[in-house]
């Protein structure tokens, strides 16, 4: 007989890696901390906790005490890119965003994956950089193996107007819209040593951006030519329900392909028809002054599924299972809508969105009451305050805190509709 006593509360810790936010970071440990204990099947009570993480020399030996980490740093910071590596490969770290993946299925890699599937994206070349490359080897290799090109030749046949874009690119850096013959050439001379695409354009109904966070997506009405404040309008049933579908379903996949838990994507919509246009935005930005309405629900999300990878002891996934994605899209027997189905099927199934939702109705059932209290209470409105001060100037604050008060407000009467309070 063993003398050991059988374990009967964990600690789990959640690590924040961070860059200038100040807002979300705060909503998800306030949140975290209403989630209260959790006490599993097994009789073993679970408690959940974060911490920021802050940026050192590290022994790639070192433990890691954290289990999990949401990183919005990452993307560009590549030190902690590498401990975040270390962290999965020697200590199984949980990352909502793999940075194997995202370092190598940029966007680029994205577009060629959903062509695969049969998806809409739109006509897309990609073009040699327009300054040479810091290489001693790259006059050699460009004199004996570069062709010429013809860049308005290949705008041409995409036809006007048209985007360049970087193919690894994130936040619309390097993004222009080339209307013309002197667009095409301004932007390609700008570009630099940025390696770009050219890529046609649709006329579009609605621009979507579906948030997915774990099994959760938020279709949003997003409005790109307006200020980061205005750009999600608060508008429901905007699309078709077949657009709708899709578009959260397309969302979903992707992430599930890629391994990306925490990821936006966009798709311009006409009628039923959506067209991807831009999927590859992991750990993307949930500011309180740039989601507004849909703040809520994004940090919910956010916490949801943090306690659920942690306290079901889900395994991070290190591996990608894109061939059999794949094995469907080159199945002659099944329709476009019968195909994306069996994606969807896949993803559900990576994301374990059954058992998910049925974790949350048993666990955490309290939770979307708790957060509605919190929306309306002080420490909300103190965050709130405290946002718009550090980013507006100071004879804006008070017309950007009305703007946002009203949209959270409108926010909290849809949401004591949903949950039947009066």
């Amino acid at each position: 007989m063993s003398d050991t006593a059988p374990v009967t509360t964990r600690t789990h810790l959640i690590g924040l890696l961070l860059g200038a936010e100040e807002d979300w970071p705060q909503a998800f440990e306030q949140l975290l901390a209403l989630v209260g204990p959790i006490t599993s099947d097994d009789g073993v009570t679970h408690e959940l906790t974060s911490e920021r993480l802050t940026i050192e020399p590290f022994d790639l030996r070192q433990p890691v005490r954290t289990e999990l980490v949401i990183d919005r740093l990452a993307h560009w910071y590549y030190h902690p890119r590498e401990w975040l590596k270390k962290a999965a490969l020697m200590n199984d770290t949980y990352l909502l965003n793999s940075p194997f993946t995202f370092q190598s299925m940029e966007k680029h890699s994205a577009y060629c994956a959903l062509m695969r599937l049969g998806l809409k994206v739109p006509d897309t070349w990609l073009v040699p950089y327009k300054n040479p490359v810091d290489n001693v080897r790259w006059a050699y290799t460009s004199a004996k193996y570069n062709r010429p090109f013809d860049l308005k030749t290949i705008a041409n046949r995409l036809g006007y107007p048209l985007y360049m874009k970087p193919f690894d690119g994130g936040g619309w850096r390097g993004v222009s819209r080339i209307n013309d013959e002197h667009d095409l050439v301004r932007a390609y001379d700008d570009s630099g040593e940025m390696l770009m695409h050219l890529q046609s354009t649709v006329d579009y109904e609605h621009f979507a951006r579906a948030l997915s966070i774990g099994p959760e997506t938020m279709v949003m009405d997003f409005r790109p030519e307006q200020p980061m404040h205005n750009r999600y309008a608060v508008s429901h049933g905007f699309l078709s329900p077949s657009a709708g579908h899709q578009v959260a379903a397309i969302s979903r996949i992707v992430n599930a392909m890629f391994g990306w838990e925490f990821n936006s994507a966009e798709m311009l919509v006409t009628g039923d028809d959506v067209y991807p246009i831009d999927y590859a935005n992991a750990c993307p930005d949930v500011a309180v002054t740039s989601l507004h309405y849909y703040f809520p629900w994004a940090i919910k999300a956010l916490v949801r599924w943090s306690a659920y990878c942690l306290v079901t002891g889900r395994r991070p996934p290190l591996d990608l299972t894109m061939r059999r994605y794949f094995d469907i899209a080159d199945r002659d027997d099944l329709s476009e809508a019968a195909k994306l189905d069996a994606y969807l099927a896949l993803a559900d199934e990576y994301f374990e969105t059954e058992a998910y939702w049925a974790w949350c109705e048993h666990h955490l059932p309290h939770l979307d009451r708790a957060v509605l209290e919190w929306v309306q209470s002080e420490a909300f409105h103190h965050l709130l305050n405290s946002t718009v001060v550090t980013t507006y100037p100071a004879h804006e604050h008070d017309v950007f805190l009305a703007h946002f008060e009203g949209l959270i407000r409108l926010w909290v009467a849809d949401e004591k509709q949903r949950l039947g309070i009066e």
